[in-house]
Order: structure tokens, then C-alpha cells, then sequence
């Protein structure tokens, strides 16, 4: 399937033998790839329980099928020829922790990648990853579109980025003549703290 081919990621580490960090960020929107193109306008919706509704074509651009409070593959695993996005990045993450106990890992994108860095974390929890969740550190995106509801968002802040000191920190950067990050409209919502730049690059 289109999904399974066209996300895709970049998983590094700094050089150290006991590596401190390791970064996963997510390809945006590429201008001649129509399945990217798909995805952006995709406007269905995902329901999360409990989390919300999201994107259902971010959703499924990592591969991913929510099923009542669990996931699935967009399609069954034998008939895949590549490893959905989803599965292949958080096996690849663990193997890299398990090598790299002191490590954390952060989460970013620009465009559609912002957007898959958020809705990763989401999938974590819905896929019970608790192990997975405790060592992240953080999620940076670079005029991310809109992933959810209201609900969605609510239920991030409370779950996963709450501000307790030790949790994950979640930094939206936006700039003011990027019309990406007011979309899609509707129902969809932001949150987490927006770092906003004018057309001067100054931040706000």
C-alpha cells in the first residue's frame, strides 16, 4: 500500500558510546508525491477512544488502524511488503534504547512530519507502550497542521505532555505567513505552546 512506501523517517543518535539522545523526525510533504498530496487533503476522521478524533490520513500514513482501545495494521501483515511506518520506527527505537539505557528519544517534523511526530506518541499510548513513553523526551514541530478535535488535545496535555516537570515537552513552531498550520479547518484543533515568528523571523 501507498502507506507503506512514501512516510518516511530518520532515526539518529548522537556520537557518544553511551548515547544521551536519539531523534526520530519525520519527512514533510514532498511537492511532486501525490500520495503525500493524498494524505494532506485526506479529511476523514479517526476515532480514538478515549482520546478523540484525529486526521485519517495522517493516521493512516503511518500504517496505523485504530480498533476500539487498541491498534492494527492498515492491512494484515502478511500481505505487507514493507514495514508500516509505525511498527518499523517503534521496534527501531527500542532496540536503540535497549542499547542505550541513559538515552531519551524526541519526536520532529516539518509540515505532514509535524504532524506524524505528534500522532506517534498518541499511537503509543493507544498501542500500550508504557516503556517507550517514559523515555521521551520531547516533541518539536515546524508548521505542523492541525491532527485532532478539541478532545484529542485535551487528552495529550492530560496523558502525556501535563507540565509535571518530568514530562515530555511539546513546542509548536509556526511562522506567520505559513498557511499549513491553520489547516484543516472544521473541527480540527491545536495545542501544546506555539512559538509563533512574524515575518522577520523574530519570535512573538
Amino acid at each position: 500500500p501507498r502507506q507503506s512506501a512514501s512516510t518516511q523517517a530518520v532515526i539518529f543518535r548522537d556520537k557518544l558510546p553511551d548515547s544521551r539522545l536519539i531523534v526520530v523526525a519525520f519527512r514533510g510533504t514532498q511537492l511532486f508525491d501525490a500520495g503525500d498530496w493524498c494524505t494532506d487533503v485526506d479529511l476523514s476522521w479517526y476515532e480514538m477512544p478515549p482520546m478523540g478524533r484525529v486526521h485519517g490520513g495522517f493516521l493512516k500514513a503511518l500504517g496505523v488502524d485504530p480498533c476500539c482501545d487498541s491498534v492494527r495494521p492498515t492491512v494484515p501483515i502478511d500481505h505487507i511488503t514493507h514495514p508500516l511506518a509505525y511498527y518499523a520506527i517503534r521496534d527501531r527505537l527500542r532496540a536503540l534504547l535497549k542499547d542505550h539505557e541513559n538515552a531519551r528519544f524526541i519526536l520532529t517534523g516539518h509540515s505532514m512530519g509535524g504532524a506524524l511526530a505528534v500522532l506517534f506518541p498518541a499511537v503509543l499510548v493507544l498501542d500500550k507502550q508504557e516503556d517507550l513513553l517514559e523515555r521521551l523526551a520531547g516533541v518539536y514541530t515546524f508548521g505542523q497542521p492541525r491532527v485532532g478535535d478539541r478532545r484529542f488535545g485535551d487528552h495529550m496535555e492530560r496523558v502525556i505532555f501535563n507540565k509535571n516537570g518530568s514530562a515530555p515537552e511539546y513546542y509548536r513552531f509556526v511562522y506567520c505567513n505559513d498557511m499549513v498550520p491553520r489547516l484543516p479547518r472544521l473541527h480540527f484543533k491545536h495545542f501544546g505552546t506555539c512559538v509563533y515568528y512574524n515575518s522577520l523571523y523574530q519570535p512573538q
